[in-house]
Parts: C-alpha cells; sequence; structure tokens
C-alpha cells in the first residue's frame, strides 16, 4: 500500500516555508507527495495527478492545501489514516464537516453550528499571527467535509470523478462540497476523524465571485438540505 498526497501549489520552483515543511512532513511519514502547480483548474490538478498516479486498490489518496501544517507523529497520522479508510463503506475523512447542509450551502454555517451539526476541529491563525483551535464538534460521520485536508481510497474517487462539472463556472471553488456530497449520495460514509491540522490561512471565501457563483450553481443541481440520518 502507498499513501500519495496531491498538494496544488502556486510555483513549485518557488514554494512558501509551509508548503516546504508540509513536503517534509510528508516525505518522514512515507507518504509520496504529488506537488502540481500551473493547473488552470482545481478540479483538473486533481484529476490529472490521480489518472497520472494510477493507484492501486489498496491506496490511499491524500488532496489538501498547501498551506497546512499537520501537527500528529508521522507514525500515528498514518495509523489514524489506514485505520479510518479500513472499511470499504468509507468515503473520504478529513479535519472537518458537518451532519447537516443547509439550504445555504455553506458547511460552517453558524446557526448549525450552535445546534451542535459540525464535527473536527481545526487551528487557524489570526491576522496577529496567532493560533487559535477551532472546536467544531466531536470527530464522527458527516455529511460534507473542509477541503483543506481530504483522503480517501482510489475507488471512491473513480465512483465520483475528479473533474468539474459541467455546472460550475469557478474552476478553484467548492470542490470539496461537491467531492464529499457526491460520495455520500452514493452510498459512502463520510467522516471528520481526530487529527490535528493547522491551517494557515484565513480564507475569505464568502467575497470571493467564484466561490459564490459555484456556490449558487451547486444549489440549483443538488438536494438541499442534506442530513445525516443516524
Amino acid at each position: 500500500m502507498n499513501i500519495h498526497a496531491i498538494v496544488c501549489t502556486r510555483d513549485r520552483s518557488n514554494v512558501s516555508p509551509t508548503t516546504d515543511k508540509l513536503i517534509k512532513y510528508l516525505v518522514s511519514s512515507h507518504i509520496k507527495p504529488c506537488i502540481m502547480s500551473g493547473a488552470s483548474s482545481i478540479f483538473s490538478a486533481y484529476q490529472g495527478a490521480f489518472d497520472h498516479l494510477n493507484p492501486e486498490p489498496e491506496d490511499i489518496i491524500i488532496m489538501c492545501h498547501d498551506d497546512i501544517e499537520i501537527r500528529e507523529e508521522p507514525e500515528i497520522f498514518v495509523r489514524k489514516l489506514t485505520d479510518a479508510l479500513a472499511i470499504d463503506s468509507i468515503g473520504f475523512v478529513g479535519a472537518a464537516g458537518t451532519t447537516f447542509l443547509s439550504a445555504d450551502a455553506i458547511w460552517w454555517n453558524k446557526d448549525c453550528w450552535k445546534m451542535g451539526k459540525h464535527r473536527g476541529k481545526v487551528t487557524h491563525i489570526d491576522n496577529n499571527q496567532q493560533e487559535y483551535l477551532t472546536q467544531y464538534g466531536p470527530p464522527d460521520e458527516v455529511v460534507v467535509l473542509d477541503g483543506l485536508f481530504l483522503a480517501a481510497r482510489p475507488k471512491v474517487l473513480r465512483d465520483i470523478g475528479l473533474s468539474k462539472p459541467d455546472y460550475f463556472e469557478g474552476e478553484w471553488d467548492y470542490y470539496d462540497i461537491y467531492y464529499t456530497s457526491q460520495a455520500f449520495f452514493k452510498g459512502y460514509t463520510n467522516k471528520a476523524i481526530d487529527i490535528h491540522i493547522v491551517h494557515r490561512s484565513i480564507g475569505e471565501l464568502v467575497g470571493r465571485d467564484s466561490w459564490a457563483k459555484n456556490r449558487a450553481a451547486f444549489i440549483a443541481h443538488n438536494p438541499l438540505p442534506i442530513v445525516l440520518h443516524q
């Protein structure tokens, strides 16, 4: 079994210190990094890298941001991943997500958060470069996951397809909600697992035009709300 990590970055020849640290961590964990740069779309980058890797069924594919830090001992991190993906019915695993994707299709919807619908945790960095831990809820099953870190078996990725759906206009947004919701619709179980990820980006997506267009398109083409029935 191999674990591959597809990491999209703007300039492979001039990576940031955070990306460099991430790559070194992956290598130390015996995870094979696949660095993608210069792609016209995150969808094409992930699909192209997946096709190039042509992974075996028992492999694990990570798809993650280039601005994260993984704060787990390598052996523990690998064990958590392999244990979480050991069951055929598991779709995606990640750091954070929700059991209830509301009609606005925003997974971190604050009203749902107050109702205890969210799962997982992520450490964020504020404008003063201070770290704070965001506790969404206990790790457990979810309907969709945040795209800062996703992992799945090749069968799941082949079942859902990584290419951009025709109804999306933006090239870089809403891939995570699309991928993980499609896995859920196909009967897979998505899970937020207990991993410590630091996201070194505030990520003001709501103000980005392509994010807004893809969100509107997702709402128009998918049944909402998406609810986890246990």
